[in-house]
């Protein structure tokens, strides 16, 4: 009898099993194939637009200020206002550009979006409501809900909002447009696929920031790479930015420190034992 019971039991069991491999099958089948490697046009944060003042970014009076410092001091061989270049993470919405490729693995509670060189970003869509705490990112906390648009039963769209970023973030690398120092900001996303080409995502993404005089929309576009290649990058290594300061030196080859622009004046040595006359 106990010989019996057992032979039903693991019968029952590998039903289970096997009702669960067909459920979680049905399940996968309900979502888009956004499998592989994705690469984001080279250019400014709008790619439609040319970099810098060409990307006409509604920015405040205030900011527009900052902007043009910031272009000034690139002028000028210093790093304007980017600050990557001390590692820190490009963060919201920049990481979003996808210069170096980005990856989507689709779940049905989380869409992870995987970067190189850079923490992962997770999409909730679990249909969790806002946490009343969140300890702030750089690419902050984001909650997201699938739609089928074409009404064929099949999740084709992701619509993400993204809140509780830290700073400081600009929109670019190349040119540096500020984003607000209160870090306020809140991004929203419409993720799709191209209905004539299954290799080309969309991501129409809008900003929403008070250095902005309204919404900023810049609808990108990634292309999905034949044959993937993943680069092992840490940022740090061989990073010869020094900050000190309001001020950016660099480290020779000898590992003294050297100015990073010509006529730069020397680093505040105030709390070094100064030698003796």
């Amino acid at each position: 009898m106990r010989f019996r019971n057992a032979i039903g039991a693991t019968a029952l069991a590998a039903a289970l099993l096997t009702t669960m491999a067909g459920a979680s099958a049905q399940d996968a089948a309900k979502y888009p194939d956004w499998s592989g490697q994705w690469l984001g046009k080279v250019g400014g944060y709008d790619p439609s637009k040319p970099p810098g003042r060409g990307q006409q970014a509604p920015l405040t009076a205030e900011y527009q200020a900052i902007f043009e410092a910031g272009l000034a001091d690139y002028q000028a061989g210093g790093q304007g206002n980017n600050p990557t270049y001390l590692c820190i993470p490009p963060g919201m919405p920049r990481i979003m550009m996808a210069l170096q490729g980005v990856e989507f693995v689709v779940t049905p509670k989380i869409t992870y979006v995987l970067f190189t060189g850079v923490l992962p970003r997770r999409i909730y869509t679990d249909g969790r409501d806002w946490p009343a705490e969140v300890e702030p990112g750089y690419s902050g906390y984001s909650i997201g809900k699938w739609l089928d648009t074409s009404g064929n039963g099949r999740f084709d769209t992701l619509e993400v909002e993204t809140r509780h970023m830290k700073g400081p973030r600009s929109f670019d690398g190349a040119t540096g447009i500020p984003l607000h120092k209160d870090n306020e900001t809140v991004v929203k996303e419409r993720v799709y696929l191209d209905k004539a080409d299954r290799d080309v995502l969309h991501n129409d993404v809008t900003t929403f920031d008070h250095a902005l005089t309204r919404p900023w929309t810049a609808n990108k576009t990634y292309h999905r790479q034949k044959t993937a290649i993943w680069l092992d990058e840490d940022c740090s290594e061989n990073n010869t930015h020094v900050s000190i300061g309001n001020q950016d030196y660099l480290k020779s080859w000898d590992g003294l420190l050297m100015p990073a622009r010509k006529d730069q004046p020397p680093p505040d040595l105030r709390y070094f034992k100064q030698p003796s006359k």
